[in-house]
C-alpha cells in the first residue's frame, strides 16, 4: 500500500489566493464603474430630451421643470386653481375598426351630457378630434375598456379648479395652462402667473375660502327662498381694502366652460356683478350724503331738525318718503327711518359742489376700483341741477357697482379714509396709504348712526347678537324703458362689524326678492342675509361675539321719538 504525501503550497500558493481576490475585486468594481457610467449617460440623454429637444437652453431650459402656470391659492393656503396633468380621449376615424354608430352610443353613456349625434359627427370625421377633455379617470378607464385602437387618451396640461364653482368670478378662468386668462385673477395677473421667474410660487389671493364658501351659501338659499333673479355680496377688510370674500349669483363652474358669446352681461353666469352691474342703490347712500353735509358745516347739530311734513316738490317733481312722518324731524331720526325728504332738505342746504366733490373722491365717476379687467364706470348725471343733489343724495339718479359702495363704507367707518379694494393678500407694509374723503370726527359719528339704525331702525334683522353690526338699507327701483318700474327693486344692505372698532365690511344685493309676506324691501330681503352672514363668518375671522360691548349712543337715542321705522 502506497502513501501519498501533499506538501502545504507554502507562501507562494498564499499570494496566489491573494492575486486572484484582487483581480476578482477589481474587475468587479470595473463593471460597477461602468454601470454608473452608463446609468449617467442614460439620465443625462433623458433629460437632453426632455428640456432640449425643442431647443431650449439656458433659462427656459429650466423651465421645463416649472409650472406653466402658478397656482393660486386662497389667504390660508387653500388651492384654488392649479395645473396638472389632465386626461383627455380622442378619436383617429380612420383607425377605427368598430361600427361609428354603436360606438357613439356608448360612448354617450360614459358621456351623458354630451349628445350622441355630437359623438357619431366627430367619429366620421376627416381628422383627428377631441372626444372629451379632462377627462375622469374612471371615464378614461370606461372608454378604454370599449377596445378600440382609434381611440387615443393623450395627457395634457391643464387648468383645473378643485373647488369647482367656489369663487369663480374672483378666479376666472384659462382655457388652458399657457393661455390668457379670461376674466378674474387669471387675467389681471396673467403676466405674474406665466412669468417663468414668479411662476414656482403660489399667487396668494386675499380671499378666505371658508368665509367665501358661507357666503356663496347664504345668499343661495336666500335666493331660492325669496325668488329672487340674481344675489350677490362682498366682505371688505375695512382697513386695507382687501377682498375677503366676492360672490355672484348665478355662478358658474370653471372647469366646464360653455359659450355665453353674444349674451349681455346681466344674462349670463360668468357676469360679476358686484363690479361689472351697475345699479341705483338707493338709501343706502343716505349716510354717505350726510357725512358729506356735516364735513361742509352743513349739518353741525344733531338735533337740527328738518320740514318732512309733506312731499317735497321741485321742478316739478315730488319727493316722498315711503311711510311719512308727518312731522318735523332731526339728524338720526332722517337715516333711523330713512327719510328721502329729510336727506334731499340736507343736500339742498349743502348745494352740488360737495356732494360732487364726495362722490368723485369715493370713485363713483370711474370704474370700479379693482385689478379686474372687467369692471364697469358708475353712471355719473349728465347734469347737477337742483332736483339732481337732491336726488343723488338718496341713491337715485346715479348708479355704481356694488364694490364701489363698499369701498366707500370702508372709508366711512374706518376713520375716513378711502382705499381702493384689492384682491391681492397684502402684507401690513402693502397696504396703501389712501386719501382722506371724511374727517375722523364724522367718521366716528356716523359709526354711532349706523349702528343705531341696526339696533333701532330699518336694520333691526341685521342685528348679530354681540357683534355690534351697523349700517344702512337701501332699496331702489330698477329703470326701465325710461322710467322706473316700481315692482322690480334691488335692495342692498351695506353694513360693518365690529362697529365699536370697524374690521369687516359686509354688503348684500337681492336682485328683485320677494321677502316674507311679499315684503319687498332691503329690511326684509338682504338685511337678514348680513346677520347670518356675520354670526357664521365673525368667528372665523377671528371677531367673537360679545353682548357686553357696544357702541355708546346714549348721547343719540333721546332724540328718537319711538316712532315706527320704515324703509
Amino acid at each position: 500500500m502506497a502513501t501519498i504525501i501533499v506538501q502545504p503550497g507554502g507562501p507562494r500558493a498564499g499570494r496566489q489566493r491573494v492575486n486572484l481576490t484582487a483581480i476578482a475585486h477589481n474587475r468587479l468594481m470595473l463593471l460597477l464603474i461602468l454601470f454608473m457610467g452608463i446609468t449617467a449617460i442614460v439620465i443625462c440623454r433623458l433629460i437632453w430630451v426632455g428640456i432640449f429637444a425643442h431647443g431650449a437652453s439656458g433659462d427656459d431650459a429650466l423651465s421645463a421643470f416649472i409650472p406653466a402656470r402658478a397656482d393660486i391659492v386662497d389667504r390660508n393656503g387653500v388651492p384654488l386653481a392649479r395645473t396638472m396633468d389632465a386626461y383627455s380621449v380622442a378619436v383617429r376615424p380612420s383607425k377605427l375598426i368598430g361600427d361609428p354608430a354603436e360606438l357613439a352610443r356608448k360612448l354617450h353613456q360614459i358621456f351623458p351630457e354630451e349628445a350622441e349625434a355630437a359623438f357619431y359627427k366627430k367619429l366620421t370625421g376627416r381628422g383627428w378630434a377631441y372626444l372629451r377633455r379632462r377627462a375622469l379617470p374612471e371615464e378614461v378607464a370606461a372608454v378604454n375598456a370599449l377596445g378600440e385602437i382609434g381611440i387615443e387618451f393623450p395627457r395634457e396640461k391643464e387648468r383645473l379648479y378643485p373647488q369647482r364653482t367656489l369663487a369663480a368670478h374672483v378666479l376666472g378662468f384659462a382655457p388652458n395652462s399657457e393661455g390668457v386668462g379670461g376674466m378674474g385673477v387669471e387675467a389681471a395677473f396673467n403676466d405674474r402667473l406665466t412669468k417663468q421667474a414668479d411662476r414656482s410660487k403660489p399667487f396668494a389671493m386675499s380671499i378666505d375660502s371658508r368665509v367665501q364658501g358661507a357666503l356663496e351659501s347664504e345668499l343661495y338659499a336666500q335666493l331660492v327662498q325669496t325668488k329672487a333673479k340674481g344675489a350677490g355680496g362682498i366682505i371688505m377688510d375695512a382697513n386695507t381694502g382687501e377682498i375677503i370674500a366676492m360672490a355672484s349669483i348665478p355662478v358658474f363652474d370653471p372647469n366646464k366652460l360653455q359659450n355665453y358669446a353674444g349674451k349681455r352681461c346681466s344674462e349670463s353666469p360668468l357676469c360679476n356683478h358686484m363690479v361689472q352691474a351697475r345699479y341705483e342703490l338707493g338709501s343706502a347712500f343716505k349716510p354717505l350724503s350726510i357725512a358729506a353735509a356735516m364735513d361742509a358745516g352743513v349739518v353741525t347739530s344733531m338735533s337740527k331738525r328738518y320740514d318732512a311734513t309733506a312731499p317735497l316738490a321741485v321742478a316739478g317733481f315730488r319727493i316722498r318718503d315711503d311711510h311719512s312722518l308727518g312731522r318735523w324731524i332731526n339728524v338720526p331720526e332722517i337715516l333711523v327711518h330713512s327719510s328721502n325728504i329729510g336727506t334731499a332738505r340736507i343736500a339742498d342746504e349743502m348745494g352740488a359742489a360737495p356732494l360732487q366733490k364726495m362722490f368723485r373722491s369715493l370713485d363713483f365717476d370711474q370704474r370700479a376700483p379693482i385689478e379686474f379687467n372687467e369692471r364697469a364706470k358708475g353712471i355719473w348725471p349728465s347734469s347737477w341741477g337742483r332736483i339732481t343733489s337732491m336726488t343723488t343724495a338718496y341713491g337715485h339718479g346715479i348708479a355704481v357697482t356694488p364694490l364701489h359702495l363698499a369701498a366707500a363704507y370702508a372709508a366711512l367707518v374706518n376713520g375716513g379714509i378711502w382705499r381702493p379694494a384689492t384682491i391681492r393678500k397684502l402684507d401690513a407694509n402693502q397696504v396703501p396709504e389712501g386719501r382722506r374723503v371724511f374727517s375722523a370726527a364724522t367718521s366716528a359719528r356716523m359709526r354711532q348712526l349706523l349702528r343705531m339704525i341696526v339696533s333701532a331702525g330699518t336694520g333691526r334683522s341685521a342685528d348679530a347678537k354681540g357683534f355690534r353690526v351697523g349700517g344702512k338699507t337701501g332699496s331702489a327701483e330698477k329703470p326701465q324703458e325710461g322710467r322706473y318700474n316700481k315692482t322690480s327693486l334691488v335692495t342692498t344692505f351695506a353694513s360693518a362689524f365690529p362697529m365699536d372698532s370697524p374690521r369687516y365690511v359686509v354688503l348684500v344685493t337681492m336682485d328683485e326678492a320677494t321677502g316674507q309676506y311679499g315684503l319687498r324691501t332691503a329690511a326684509w330681503t338682504a338685511a337678514p342675509v348680513v346677520k347670518r352672514v356675520v354670526e357664521r363668518t365673525g368667528p372665523m375671522l377671528g371677531v367673537m361675539p360679545d353682548e357686553r360691548r357696544d357702541v355708546d349712543i346714549s348721547d343719540l337715542m333721546p332724540l328718537l321719538h319711538g316712532d315706527k321705522e320704515t324703509e
